[in-house]
């Protein structure tokens, strides 16, 4: 029977896939397994345990976790099967933030993956309704994962969470997702189970699959809802989910674990490309030329061959000579890559696709659960520049101002306790996205900005800061761009340059590395930069100044929400001086 609440998604796979090793992660060096039937045990002790603790329907329960781990889907599993609701919380949240959420989402009990983790909610318990901060690890004694789950083995309730298990409807709530924002105050954004499980169906029936067994890697952030609702997707298709070590380990472990597939936010695929090139940059002679040959190739893919014989002779050849070793960087066995988040840079969309390693751009958002639309190489489903035609039972139109408006199962059913925004975002069962774009005669959503990011000059003039962002990004000296300007004469940006390239460039020019962002022959090189990708667009949108930000701009720091997208009011705050500067000088 097909799965129609999310907990039902482990006894779908063991009914049909069962995996002896569902879920791996490293122990000690080792891959530890853990079987699809042991999965279920435990997350069946999960639930006793809870059960014994008094939790009720609708109670609701924190999880902050820095990196994935098997124990967070035996307890999401656990807690779901009962009635309960999940409430994961970023791990880079500051204690005023994690006060906030506590408080908000009215969480009985927490748990957390680390020792400073613990100590951090501790810290704001007493503010809380949280009655007991518990690990999902062993390092606090009483509280520890261990004795967690010793909780409830006294008595035998097997039948108590078969008949909660059996209470849960569709359109139960399962979670609230307190969105990152990189505006205001974080929303709660409550999800049923219907809204993620249908979503699930149809994401499966856009990608079509097929064969169980295949490996992923899970390494974006758990409590997003893209990398969460691909994790039940994997659970469906009876995958093999392998837990990255950290995001600093990700190398290292897909070439070990060798993915078919892999979640991707656009930053990390930036990385990715930029250690490649870096990489081929090093090479001398006829070897570089190559590489660079094929690269240029690659900027030039159409999907379809639509350039011709000859261009996929020469396409046949970059594959074997540099492309090959792109994919053995890769795993091997990568079928494809799926991007979501933030927009994709067109130009790596055609060269990861011309190397062989498609990456399927899709949209979406927590408040739609997550998908909307996404790309697709079969049946002419994937056009470049656009993020693809709408999942099968979803609407999409646009507003008379331009906006993405959406409806159909996955619509969110609305912010925890507020109402008044919930009416605001939907309008006659239409969810107001916040996001800017066009649907083209053949039916494929491109997004051009977001909303509320949008901006006039004093002139009068519209700016989009997304669209020349990703232009700008497109340079290897610029790790992270910000356009600015709004009620300004013109529009200008914050620069973090790419500090390792930087520091390369400085040396082989003979100049001091450490004092390269005040260097005039340095400064001059980013104007040209600057000036090339200028030429692509109208005068009234040309970045006519910039200033060099002098720190990298992190998710620690505060300057990027946890997947990576510009907190635009913070970043403009920390470097107020740079844009007076701009703007006054």
């Amino acid at each position: 029977m097909k799965p129609t609440r999310l907990f039902d998604f482990a006894d779908y796979q063991l009914e049909n896939y069962p995996q002896k090793a569902c879920f791996r992660c490293k122990e000690n060096n080792q891959w530890i397994k853990i079987s699809t039937q042991e999965y279920i045990n435990k997350a069946n002790k999960v639930s006793a345990s809870l059960l014994a603790l008094g939790i009720k329907k609708n109670d609701k329960i924190a999880v902050i976790t820095t990196n994935n781990h098997p124990n967070w889907h035996i307890l999401d599993t656990g807690l779901l099967q009962i009635g309960a609701q999940n409430v994961p919380l970023y791990a880079t949240l500051c204690e005023k933030d994690y006060a906030y959420v506590l408080n908000h989402s009215d969480a009985q009990y927490c748990f957390v993956s680390n020792q400073e983790l613990y100590e951090k909610v501790k810290k704001v318990q007493s503010s809380t309704s949280i009655k007991k901060v518990f690990s999902l690890n062993e390092f606090e004694a009483d509280a520890s994962w261990h004795a967690f789950l010793e909780m409830g083995t006294e008595t035998d309730r097997s039948e108590t969470i078969l008949q909660r298990k059996e209470n849960v409807l569709p359109e139960d709530l399962a979670t609230i997702i307190y969105t990152s924002g990189t505006t205001g105050t974080p929303k709660g954004v409550m999800l049923s189970h219907q809204n993620i499980v249908g979503n699930v169906f149809k994401t499966a029936r856009a990608l079509d699959v097929a064969g169980d067994h295949k490996r992923i890697l899970s390494y974006l952030p758990i409590c997003h809802i893209f990398e969460r609702a691909a994790s039940y997707y994997y659970q469906y298709l009876g995958y093999q989910i392998y837990f990255a070590e950290s995001i600093e380990l990700l190398g290292d472990n897909i070439r070990e674990v060798q993915p078919h597939f892999l979640a991707v936010v656009p930053r990390l695929l930036e990385k990715i490309f930029d250690k490649i090139v870096d990489k081929g940059s090093q090479l001398t002679g006829i070897k570089k030329a190559l590489f660079f040959w094929a690269i240029a190739l690659g900027e030039k893919y159409k999907p379809y061959g639509e350039n011709g014989a000859f261009y996929a002779f020469k396409l046949q050849l970059a594959r074997k000579l540099i492309f090959s070793k792109w994919q053995a960087a890769l795993g091997g066995n990568l079928e494809f890559m799926l991007s979501g988040s933030a927009p994709m840079q067109d130009r790596l969309i055609r060269i990861f696709l011309a190397a062989g390693i498609p990456i399927f751009e899709g949209y979406g958002m927590t408040e739609s659960s997550p998908a909307i639309t996404l790309n697709d190489l079969r049946n002419k489903g994937l056009k470049i520049g656009t993020v693809g035609k709408p999942l099968a039972g979803l609407t999409v139109k646009i507003a008379e101002d331009g906006e993405i408006l959406m409806k159909g199962s996955s619509v969110m059913m609305g912010y925890y306790k507020n109402e008044e925004m919930t009416q605001k975002t939907i309008v006659d069962g239409y969810l107001h996205t916040g996001d800017i774009g066009e649907i083209d005669a053949d039916g494929f959503l491109k997004i051009t900005d977001r909303k509320k990011e949008m901006f006039k000059t004093s002139g009068g003039k519209y700016i989009a800061p997304a669209v020349l962002e990703s232009e700008l990004k497109q340079s290897r000296f610029i790790e992270q761009i910000m356009i600015v300007g709004e009620s300004e004469k013109m529009p200008a940006a914050l620069i973090q340059v790419n500090f390792e390239f930087a520091k390369d460039w400085a040396l082989r020019k003979q100049l001091d590395p450490a004092t390269i962002l005040t260097q005039e022959r340095f400064i001059n090189r980013i104007q040209k930069e600057i000036d090339f990708h200028n030429q692509k667009f109208g005068k009234w949108e040309q970045i006519k100044r910039f200033e060099l930000t002098p720190d990298e701009w992190s998710v620690a720091a505060g300057h990027l929400t946890p997947t990576l997208k510009m907190k635009r009011k913070i970043i403009k705050e920390k470097y107020k001086n740079l844009h007076q500067k701009i703007y006054n000088s």
